[in-house]
């Protein structure tokens, strides 16, 4: 029978595996994988992105504001729906190629949040595989970030639409998964506009309350 482990200690029990206990003991040229990350205990938040880590400031208040009016919308809408919503902090794990095995994950993200409707991909940990919708909003100091690495891992691993929000500029970045699995990038979107989810099409949000402080 196969065991679940539920948190980092049970794993460390289960796996006789030493914990790391400090951010600076880890080496930031260094690849890790899924299986090293249960074994951190130290509180600082990072994520792993093909292997390298990208630690993780504590988000602005106009962040959490922003996040706080999507989640408002999203309650209301997909509380009749078959689908999950969680906000960060969740752990999103993004495989190449389907495994169970966690040294083979080497991406693992925490979006501001996301949509679920294959239940399957739910675990105790958090979910492994794409989300059908993802939400990032920028802070100070991981634009890039956000804009090239976190893109490549969402399309890479098939999540059907992406939105990244600006906060400090207002405006809404959304991105449809085509076809051939290549994001189409959509009308960049102002404060003055509604956003229309196309994986949800009756999910119509007025940007003017998300951006509303």
């Amino acid at each position: 029978m196969c065991r679940i482990v539920r948190d980092k200690a049970d794993y460390q029990n289960t796996y006789k595996t030493d914990m790391v206990t400090r951010f600076e003991d880890l080496d930031l040229t260094k690849q890790y994988s899924y299986a090293d990350y249960l074994t951190w205990t130290f509180e600082e938040r990072l994520e792993l992105i093909k292997g390298y880590i990208f630690p993780m400031s504590a988000p602005a208040r106009r962040h959490q504001q922003i996040s706080w009016n999507l989640i408002r919308s999203f309650i209301r809408y997909f509380d009749n729906e078959p689908c999950k919503v969680y906000h960060a902090p969740f752990d999103v794990r993004l495989p190449r190629t389907p495994t169970t095995t966690n040294k083979k994950v080497y991406t693992v993200v925490q979006p501001d949040l996301c949509v679920i409707c294959d239940l399957s991909k739910l675990d105790d940990r958090g979910c492994v595989g794409a989300p059908d919708l993802v939400v990032e909003i920028l802070s100070p100091g991981n634009t890039k970030k956000e804009m090239k690495q976190k893109f490549d891992a969402y399309q890479e691993a098939g999540v059907r639409e992406y939105w990244l929000i600006q906060s400090e500029d207002r405006n809404v970045f959304q991105y449809v998964l085509n076809d051939e699995g290549i994001y189409i990038g959509l009308h960049p979107l102002t404060d003055e506009d509604e956003l229309v989810s196309r994986a949800f099409p009756d999910l119509r949000i007025d940007l003017a309350g998300v951006f509303a402080d």
